[in-house]
C-alpha cells in the first residue's frame, strides 16, 4: 500500500496575529494613558498660573492620578485656594481669605479631554488670613463640571445638594444659610452681528434660606434665574472686580430674561436689565409682577418701626427725603386729635403698605391668580418699591 502523502503544515502566523495586534493595542493605550498622566502636572501648574494670576491660588498637600485604562483621575487631597481681590472689599483691604476642603476629586475622559468632572468632599472652612475659621460650608454632594479649553471654558455648571453655610466665632455656630438644592450654570452664547459674546447664567434655588441679610430672606424660598451678561471683551481668568469694571466701562448690561422667586402664598417673576454705575453700583429698573405681597409685608417691620417711633436713619434707609420728626409729629398730632387713632394708624401700617404697592402698579394676573405690576427700581445700589427703601447692594468694585 502505497504511503499517503503528508499534508502541508499550515503556518502560524495568521493564529498569532489577532493576540499579537491585541498585545501592541494594549501597549500603545498604556503608553499613551501614562504619556497622559504625565502631562498632568504640566496641565494643573499651567492652570494654577493662570487662576493666580486672576487673585485664586490653589495649592494641594498631595496630587495623585489613577484612572487606568479609559479614564484620568486626578485627586487631591488637604485642598486650599487663597482668594485676593475676589470682591470691592478684599481689593480696598487687600486682605486674602484662605478656604480649605478635604478633597477635590477630578476626573477626564481620555475619549473626551475637553469634559472634565469634579467631586468635592467637605467640610470647606474659611478665615481670613491670621484669624480664626470665620465660616464653615458643607453639604451632602457637591460636584461641577467643565467643557471647553481650559484658558475660555464654554460651559460651567457647579451643583450642590443640601448645601449648609455657619458662621464660627470660637465654639459658638451660627447658621447663615441653608438649601435644599442650588445649581449654578454658565455658558458662552454667540451674539448677533459682529458683537463681543454674552455669558449666559442660569442659577436655581430649592428650599434656601438666608439670615442676616434681609427679612424677607430668612424663610425657605425657591428661585430660578437666568441672566444674560453683556459687555464682557474677554473670557480670561481674572478678579471679579476687574471684569465688572471693564463691563461698566463697556456699557455692558445684566439682562433678566427669566426670574421667578416663590415664597409660600407669594410669588414674583421680573424681566428687564440692570447696569453699573462708575462707582459699582447696581442701576436700573425691572418689572414685576407679584401676587401674595400682602403675606411678605409685615416682614419688612414697618408696623414695629412706627409703633417705637421712626429714627431718621431707619427712615432714610426706608423712604430717603422723609424727615423721621415729621412722621412722629404726625402720629402724635392724631392721638392729640382723636385719643388712639394714632396707634390705629400704627397698627395698620402694613395694610397701608399694601395699599401703596397696590396704588403704585397695574391690576394684572399671574399663575392664574390676582397680582400686581409694578417697578423695582436700582438707585446707585439702593433698592425702591415706589418710594420706599426696601434693601441697598454693595458696589461690585
Amino acid at each position: 500500500m502505497a504511503d499517503s502523502p503528508i499534508p502541508p503544515r499550515r503556518p502560524l502566523w495568521p493564529v498569532l496575529l489577532l493576540p499579537g495586534v491585541l498585545v501592541a493595542a494594549a501597549l500603545a493605550w498604556s503608553a499613551f494613558w501614562l504619556f497622559s498622566a504625565s502631562q498632568v502636572d504640566r496641565i494643573v501648574d499651567e492652570w494654577r498660573a493662570r487662576e493666580s494670576k486672576a487673585g485664586r491660588s490653589y495649592d494641594c498637600g498631595q496630587r495623585s492620578v489613577a484612572g487606568f485604562p479609559f479614564r484620568l483621575e486626578v485627586r487631591c487631597e488637604n485642598a486650599s485656594v487663597a482668594l485676593t481681590s475676589q470682591t470691592a472689599e478684599q481689593v480696598a483691604s487687600q486682605t486674602p481669605m484662605t478656604a480649605k476642603l478635604g478633597e477635590i476629586l477630578v476626573v477626564a475622559s481620555l475619549y473626551q479631554p475637553s469634559l472634565l468632572i469634579a467631586e468635592f468632599q467637605g467640610p470647606a472652612s474659611f478665615a481670613d488670613r491670621g484669624q480664626p475659621v470665620s465660616m464653615e460650608l458643607n453639604w451632602k454632594t457637591a460636584r461641577s463640571s467643565v467643557a471647553g479649553l481650559p484658558a475660555a471654558p464654554e460651559r460651567v455648571a457647579l451643583v450642590f445638594d443640601e448645601p449648609v453655610l455657619d458662621g464660627l466665632s470660637g465654639a459658638t455656630r451660627v447658621p447663615l444659610a441653608r438649601a435644599r438644592h442650588a445649581e449654578l450654570h454658565g455658558r458662552q452664547r454667540e451674539a448677533a452681528g459682529a458683537e463681543p459674546r454674552q455669558i449666559e447664567v442660569d442659577l436655581s434655588l430649592d428650599g434656601t434660606s438666608v439670615q442676616n441679610l434681609h427679612p424677607l430672606l430668612s424663610d425657605p424660598f425657591d428661585a430660578h434665574l437666568r441672566l444674560l451678561i453683556s459687555g464682557l471683551k474677554d473670557f480670561r481668568p481674572k478678579p471679579w472686580p476687574q471684569r465688572f469694571r471693564e463691563l461698566q466701562a463697556a456699557g455692558g448690561r445684566i439682562r433678566f430674561e427669566q426670574a421667578r422667586i416663590q415664597q409660600g402664598d407669594m410669588v414674583a417673576v421680573a424681566t428687564g436689565s440692570l447696569g453699573l454705575t462708575p462707582h459699582g453700583y447696581v442701576d436700573g429698573e425691572l418689572q414685576m409682577v407679584a401676587t401674595g405681597l400682602d403675606k411678605v409685608i409685615p416682614k419688612l417691620g414697618i408696623d414695629k418701626m412706627l409703633e417705637q417711633g421712626v429714627s431718621q436713619s431707619t427712615l432714610d434707609r426706608l423712604a430717603p427725603g422723609v424727615r423721621a420728626k415729621d412722621v412722629n409729629n404726625v402720629l402724635g398730632a392724631l392721638d392729640r386729635a382723636i385719643p388712639g387713632l394714632g396707634q390705629v394708624v400704627r397698627k395698620n401700617a402694613n395694610v397701608a403698605a399694601v395699599a401703596g404697592i397696590d396704588a403704585l402698579g397695574q391690576e394684572t394676573t399671574l399663575e392664574g391668580r390676582p397680582a400686581r405690576a409694578f417697578p423695582l427700581r436700582f438707585v446707585d445700589g439702593a433698592v425702591m418699591l415706589g418710594p420706599m427703601k426696601v434693601g441697598q447692594t454693595r458696589p461690585l468694585f
